[in-house]
């Protein structure tokens, strides 16, 4: 997408003060470069951004380049000097080894901001090199194994085989009989959002009736799956999967004259529809879109120091998308993390200082409602989603459901 002369000005003031004070890029094999003094200490530091610019995984991940840039721009304000550099996996697992080891041996990275679907394939070579990592865990599980003690999910390290009650909740809350869920194969957490969606309805009373966990990543083949639910009478639908599919569905589903009386998409709210036409809008009127954290519609102050933040520093207008949450936070994190690291911190002293976090808060986007205790994995027994439907070409908060919150099921998994 091209930058526009905002960007552009914005881009070109970043990377003039990163050259008075230490160069836009550096030929060191530190991860680290150093500056002048400010409360960041006394370092600028150059992140690695790997996420999925193209193939199927950009339609959801694509845009946390600008959350990024927001948040840097915002810990610019603190004193922290922060660069970045991005890998695209091109949505494959390959690709996300590739340009692991790009950020590390070519870029010398100081930490890595994980946004990809795939990431887990990366995954063990960032462990082997003791690299930081701070990102979303809705790639697989390796964010809940101690062993990857490098790996801090700004999103909680949720086990995405156990079953909470969050989703049945809502799903009973706005009159669901039958549930429709679908998932990735691909995608270990994907795959398991499936099958979880529909233990977590049943212990509601709902009757899930088409569950799909090994639907083709990001395919939009979907008149099959439309027709299918059709057929088993499916009066709420449940997708954790890349906004691409969830507007096709959406779309074969108003074809096949299917009425939901609720959904739960996890992608495809706030910028990602309305950047995606009128055709995606009129396909989704009506529909329930799933957030980890508050959204803008709160207008609470975290939710407007991003939408400022994307704003001023990348030139976003919109509702943000959950490609831009991820990298926001991603940064936010790692700015947190910072700040317990010492007057000169190094690559393990970050780790040190992240893994003693018992209270993140998203940047304050959970509102009070949960915290993550980073030191210990998986993430406690809460669970909350912030529900928004579409009404025209705005979102708006469903009653009692911003948030819903549910807990763990004992002796339940998938």
């Amino acid at each position: 997408m091209p930058l526009s002369n905002k960007k552009f000005l914005a881009a070109g003031l970043t990377c003039l003060v990163l050259l008075i004070s230490a160069g836009c890029s550096s030929n060191s094999s530190s991860p680290t470069t150093t500056t002048g003094s400010g409360s960041g200490g006394s370092k600028a530091y150059t992140l690695g951004l790997i996420t999925d610019l193209s193939g199927p995984g950009a339609s959801e991940a694509a845009t946390s380049v600008d959350g990024v840039k927001a948040a840097i721009g915002v810990a610019a304000t603190e004193g922290y000097k922060i660069n970045y550099v991005t890998a695209d996996t091109a949505t494959t697992t390959t690709g996300a080894l590739s340009g692991a080891q790009k950020l590390v041996e070519q870029d010398h990275v100081f930490a890595v901001l994980g946004v990809s679907s795939l990431l887990f394939s990366a995954a063990p070579y960032l462990l082997e090199n003791k690299v930081p990592v701070i990102g979303g865990a809705f790639d697989a599980s390796e964010w809940l194994e101690p062993k990857y003690y490098n790996m801090f999910s700004v999103i909680g390290n949720e086990d995405y085989t156990k079953v909470y009650t969050t989703t049945g909740l809502f799903l009973k809350s706005q009159g669901v009989t039958k549930l429709g869920a679908i998932g990735y194969s691909i995608s270990p957490s994907s795959a398991a959002a499936a099958r979880s969606a529909g233990v977590s309805a049943q212990a509601q009373g709902i009757d899930p009736v088409y569950i799909n966990d090994s639907f083709p990543f990001g395919s939009t083949n979907v008149q099959p799956i439309a027709l299918a639910m059709k057929n088993a009478g499916v009066n709420g639908l449940v997708a954790d999967t890349e906004p691409s599919t969830v507007f096709a569905l959406a779309a074969a589903l108003n074809q096949e004259g299917v009425h939901l009386k609720a959904t739960m998409l996890a992608t495809g709210g706030g910028g990602d529809l309305i950047n995606s036409g009128p055709a995606a809008i009129a396909a989704a009127q009506g529909d329930d879109f799933l957030s980890n954290f508050e959204p803008p519609e709160m207008n609470t102050p975290a939710t407007q120091q991003l939408q400022a933040a994307l704003s001023k520093y990348a030139g976003v207008h919109t509702d943000p998308t959950f490609g831009e949450y991820m990298g926001y936070l991603s940064v936010m994190g790692f700015v947190q993390g910072l700040k317990g690291a010492g007057s000169t911190p190094t690559q393990a002293s970050l780790i040190t200082s992240l893994s003693h976090i018992t209270d993140w808060d998203a940047a304050g986007l959970w509102g009070g409602h949960q915290t993550v205790n980073w030191s210990v994995k998986p993430q406690g027994p809460k669970e909350c989603f912030w529900m928004t439907k579409l009404k025209g070409s705005t979102f708006h908060l469903i009653a009692n459901s911003d948030p819903v919150c549910g807990t763990f099921i004992p002796g339940k998994s998938v």
